[in-house]
Parts: structure tokens; C-alpha cells; sequence
């Protein structure tokens, strides 16, 4: 495999998934999905910029993908429904197993760029769980559906 060009790579800027009141805190997230250009399809991997005050979501927890994060620049809080919050550095890893209902996010409170890698199972299906918002999603063979907790579509 050749190395890739980073120049040539497609970075999402944001959360275009999430409904309009959901986008503030990813507002500033730039998201690069380096297993696509090498044609992964087992695991994501992506390289995230997170600019001051953004996140890389809103808490959430996965019924079938395991995360990991591996931070390569800056510091960042770690927030977790169970472990509460902890400062993450370059060089700290952290990860969650796959329908452990455990919400989490990463945010940048710092004043400088935050870089790290996030890795994750590419699951068939999948469902992603808000807990503190009116919020899901499911995703079944490459549709997804962006939903109320109810079910309603939003």
C-alpha cells in the first residue's frame, strides 16, 4: 500500500449527523477517516482535530462498536456517566467495550488544538445511545436513522 496523501483526504468539519440542536459542540471538530484510504472496512480509524471548546460528540455509549481513543496533542477532559471527568494528555489512551452502557464524550477546555485518534468497530448494525439528550441512533446495513428516544424520526 502507498503512502497516503494526506492533502487529498476529505475532512468532515462538525457532526453532520446530529440534528440542528445537537451541532453546537461539535462545531469544531475536523474529523478525517484515515481507514478509509486505505480501504478498511473491519475497524474506522480517524484522525480528530478538536479546536478549543469542541467535542467529539455528545455522551453517548454503542450497543455493538467498541471505541478507543489514543490522544496525540494538547489535553482534553475525558467525561464518562460512571468515572465522571479526567484530564487526558498526549500519550493517554482510553476505551470502551461495545453495550457497556456507559455515556461518554471528549471535550477541549484548553486554549490550544487537541489531535487524537480515534478507533472503532464498523458493526453491520448499530445502535448509539444519548443518555442525557432526546436522542438515538440505528443504523442497519448503511442506513441510518436518526431518531427521538421514542422512536419518531427527528
Amino acid at each position: 500500500m502507498p503512502k497516503i496523501d494526506m492533502s487529498k483526504l476529505e475532512t468532515r468539519v462538525g457532526s453532520p449527523n446530529y440534528p440542528a440542536a445537537f451541532k453546537p459542540a461539535c462545531a469544531g471538530r475536523h474529523k478525517t477517516p484515515l481507514g478509509n484510504a486505505v480501504g478498511l472496512s473491519q475497524f474506522g480509524v480517524n484522525l480528530t482535530k478538536l479546536e478549543p471548546g469542541a467535542a467529539t460528540s455528545i455522551l453517548h455509549w454503542h450497543e455493538q462498536e467498541d471505541e478507543f481513543v489514543y490522544i496525540l496533542q494538547g489535553e482534553c477532559v475525558l467525561i464518562e456517566e460512571e468515572g465522571g471527568e479526567v484530564t487526558l494528555k498526549a500519550g493517554d489512551c482510553a476505551g470502551w467495550k461495545a453495550n457497556v452502557p456507559n455515556g461518554h464524550c471528549i471535550v477541549n477546555r484548553s486554549n490550544a488544538d487537541v489531535l487524537l485518534l480515534e478507533v472503532g468497530t464498523r458493526a453491520k448494525s448499530e445502535r448509539a445511545h444519548y443518555p442525557n439528550d432526546d436522542l438515538k441512533f440505528e443504523r442497519d446495513d448503511g442506513v441510518l436513522r436518526v431518531l427521538h428516544k421514542s422512536g419518531a424520526p427527528y
